[in-house]
């Protein structure tokens, strides 16, 4: 059987929820993350989309050098920098603009000789404690990188928030007065905000605002939906029945039994499982939407298919469509059953899964 599941990207809403980026820091440049695969989305596809955006974000090394291929002069940061002066001097070459979290990097720095056109970003810790100078030695750190010569005027400044997903969490008020009060005396662009920080802490939003996941159409806020904040989903995950049975009463289903039907029941298989990314441990009754209606998975979730229980009164074939999340049902909702969050569920879409870009529509 060929592949049945499918992931449809919006890619007219993708450049929507770029614009509610702008609606909502009218005065900050945008630099659209897109790493990890732009968050299982499609790298290449969707940087063309964000063309609009002014500057892009990735993780790995592989990511940065791509990117420049596809876009000659937009800045493009590497969040987590260079390991050895060999990744710097290719980083370098295509003028990627490296973030220096840690001192080992400000000493390849002082060694080599740098273009002139050199820019780096220096992560200062204000509370994450993960990558980032300590804000102790910050100061330290600043001084050092201004006193390269092609690196004066060219050091910008970078933090990240822990908690800013909590809108009451204290953290994020302590971390923005920490990096306002480190970052005072020096006279350069300066970035803090992600997605969360962007719509619930203006006072981070900086120069530069750095989205991610509310790109893709996701709350990056406990509590709030993605609605809530006029965001459109771009990935629908997708597959199709291919079988209905009819299971008796106390008969069960799929490995392990672990769900009995409680009446005569018309199951629908469907072609989609954690082979394709689904997760496994979804929790039963995790609701999929058929023709706009929700219906449940019952039993456990296998390798290629997973069950949904139907009504006597279903009019469904084999062949119809079935959404496990996006249009309709948010991801949101379906990585709180999983006992996780959207950003994992959306990343981990195998290869196994077909991709289809909407672009006509939209002018891409």
């Amino acid at each position: 059987m060929s592949r049945v599941a499918v992931a449809t990207i919006d890619l007219g809403a993708l450049k929507h929820n770029l614009s509610i980026v702008r609606k909502n820091a009218p005065h900050s440049k945008i630099l659209a993350v897109i790493k990890a695969n732009a968050y299982g989305h499609g790298l290449e596809t969707v940087a063309k989309a964000l063309v609009a955006a002014d500057g892009f974000a990735v993780a790995h090394f592989e990511e940065a050098i791509t990117l420049r291929e596809i876009d000659k002069d937009k800045p493009i940061i590497l969040l987590q920098g260079f390991a050895d002066e060999v990744e710097l001097a290719l980083l370098l070459s295509h003028s990627i603009e490296p973030v220096i979290h840690s001192f080992y990097q400000i000493d390849i720095l002082e060694k080599l000789e740098l273009p002139d056109t050199t820019n780096v970003w220096l992560k200062i810790d204000t509370g994450m404690n993960r990558l980032g100078i300590a804000h102790l030695e910050m100061l330290t750190a600043w001084q050092r990188l201004n006193a390269i010569e092609s690196l004066k005027g060219r050091v910008k400044i970078m933090s990240h928030f822990a908690n800013a997903d909590d809108k009451s969490h204290a953290g994020t008020e302590e971390q923005i007065l920490l990096f306002q009060t480190l970052t005072m005396q020096c006279n350069t662009e300066k970035s803090l905000a992600n997605s969360a920080g962007l719509l619930h802490w203006p006072d981070s939003h900086m120069d530069w605002v750095r989205p991610g996941i509310m790109l893709y159409g996701v709350s990056p806020c406990e509590k709030e939906s993605a609605d809530s904040f006029e965001l459109m989903p771009v990935m629908t995950l997708k597959s199709r029945i291919i079988a209905i049975n009819q299971i008796q009463k106390d008969e069960s289903i799929g490995y392990g039994h672990i769900w009995k039907a409680k009446q005569d029941t018309p199951i629908a298989v469907v072609g989609i499982g954690y082979g394709d990314g689904y997760p496994r441990h979804i929790k039963e009754n995790t609701p999929v939407l058929i023709n706009k209606t929700r219906y449940q998975i019952v039993g456990r979730v296998s390798m290629d298919m997973l069950c949904v229980e139907l009504n006597e009164n279903h009019n469904f074939n084999v062949g119809d469509e079935v959404v496990l999340w996006g249009e309709g049902l948010p991801v949101e909702e379906i990585a709180k059953q999983a006992g996780t969050i959207a950003y994992e569920l959306l990343c981990q879409v195998t290869a196994r899964v077909k991709f289809e870009y909407i672009p006509k529509a939209f002018g891409i």
